[in-house]
């Protein structure tokens, strides 16, 4: 089964950016759809992005719309998260996710049914 690892996160000022990464490794990384959850102390873990295997097709949370970006690179086994205009409510521990049913990743309930999930990376977002 594949075995995920996540990079990138970090403390930014709100308004900047930041890129995520996730490297894959064993399994087959083209045969999964991969997705993006994140976390806040108090919180259940949210949906944030999913990809399919292909990468034709994605889909975000509603509040991230418009500022993060998805995507997936098969040849190097890696998917990315590109955060733009970054807010302090983005504050959270960011989780890579890899399925074979591209559905279980698209909804914030889909994660108790993720099939490997990386170890996480926190992001924290100062006002």
């Amino acid at each position: 089964q594949v075995q995920l690892v996540e990079s990138g996160g970090g403390l930014v000022q709100a308004g900047g950016s930041l890129r995520l990464s996730c490297a894959a490794s064993g399994g087959t990384f083209s045969s999964n759809a991969m997705g993006w959850f994140r976390q806040s102390p108090g919180k259940e873990r949210e949906f944030v992005a999913a990809i399919s295997w292909s990468g034709g097709t994605t889909y975000y949370a509603e509040s991230v719309k418009g500022r993060f970006t998805i995507s997936r690179d098969n040849a190097k086994n890696t998917v990315s998260l590109q955060m733009n205009s970054l807010k302090p409510e983005d504050t959270a521990v960011y989780y890579c996710a890899a399925d074979s049913d591209f559905a279980t990743i698209t909804y914030d309930g889909g994660y108790k049914y993720v099939e490997v999930w990386g170890q996480g990376t926190l992001v924290t977002v100062s006002s």
